[in-house]
């Protein structure tokens, strides 16, 4: 049963999609050779002497633009405030790019980074617009700072895996997205956000990252990478939203997803912190030392990915 679904699971889009970037890692250490910015990443993050500035930009998925355009544009906002909360940081304010082959094409995607941007209470601040392209597209690009990091590269063995989420929400009907965010009190959303840089603030984490669209096997094996680490995830403790199934909540983007890294003697005080405000805490497995990626289930065990053997995205420990 659980080779079956490994095997399944290797395959997904979203996994093949982190692949990619492997094309660029390759090109990218030269060019950076005189800064001190970590590469692989949720974000750059700059040192600036008062703590850091926070970079980060996101491509939206070209059939999401087509089919849903206003869901585009509300998750274009969404993944990048994400990605800023998820190091440590506050977002600051973002930019987009958008290419659409008419003004009324791009009013539904507008309407989406609006409506985001208003929930979230950061502003759009420029960009760029062309309504005369052959096509639609768009990506986003968002400023933050950070006091204290939350790093994809301070994962250590013997850490505890924590799987941060909230299930009150829906799933697309086309897509593989849990909804816990459009239809969510913006007051709730923004106050469930913020208690990522409190935790780093307060010295409790100094790793982990958002849940992106490579589900939670393709985030768990790129904090690994950047880590040079490996991990057990016992997918028995994996908790998901009664209406889906573990396989369909391993490949979904949560809209507010985390997996924490943390030093086991604060576990029991970080989960008592998101639980207070009733959001899912569970502890799901351990990082190790062998840059494996190991599953278990029902008391099967599944060797998912050998990072000594296969890169996924490039970046991190060689």
């Amino acid at each position: 049963m659980l080779a079956a679904l490994a095997t399944e699971l290797r395959q997904t889009l979203g996994l093949r999609q982190k692949q990619d970037i492997q094309a660029i890692a390759q090109r990218l250490p030269g060019v950076n050779a005189d800064t001190s910015v970590l590469l692989g990443d949720d974000c750059a993050a700059i040192a600036d002497g008062s703590g850091y500035l926070l970079l980060a930009a996101e491509g939206i998925w070209p059939t999401l633009v087509e089919t849903d355009p206003w869901f585009a544009g509300w998750s274009s906002v969404l993944v990048n405030v994400s990605d800023i909360y998820a190091m440590g940081g506050r977002p600051l304010a973002v930019v987009d790019t958008l290419w659409s082959q008419s003004a009324a094409a791009a009013a539904p995607l507008w309407d989406g980074m609006i409506a985001a941007a208003q929930t979230f209470a950061v502003p759009i601040v420029g960009g760029h617009t062309s309504c005369r392209s052959p096509y639609n597209a768009l990506s986003v690009a968002i400023l933050g700072r950070a006091q204290a990091l939350i790093s994809s590269f301070k994962a250590q063995p013997g850490d505890t895996l924590l799987l941060v989420s909230n299930f009150r929400g829906k799933a697309h009907p086309d897509y593989p997205f849990w909804d816990a965010a459009t239809q969510a009190d913006p007051v709730d959303l923004r106050s469930h956000l913020n208690l990522l840089p409190q935790l780093a603030e307060a010295g409790l984490c100094d790793a982990g990252k958002d849940i992106s669209m490579g589900g939670l096997l393709g985030t768990l094996l790129m904090l690994l990478e950047t880590s040079g680490c490996g991990a057990i995830l016992q997918l028995d403790q994996v908790p998901y939203p009664a209406v889906l199934s573990l396989k369909r909540w391993l490949l979904s983007f949560p809209s507010y997803g985390f997996l924490l890294s943390v030093r086991p003697h604060v576990v029991s005080q970080i989960q008592k912190i998101f639980t207070a405000q009733d959001l899912i805490c569970a502890a799901v497995g351990t990082v190790t030392s062998d840059r494996l990626l190991t599953l278990t289930l029902k008391g099967e065990s599944d060797c998912f990915w050998d990072l000594n053997q296969t890169a996924l995205t490039g970046f991190g420990a060689s």
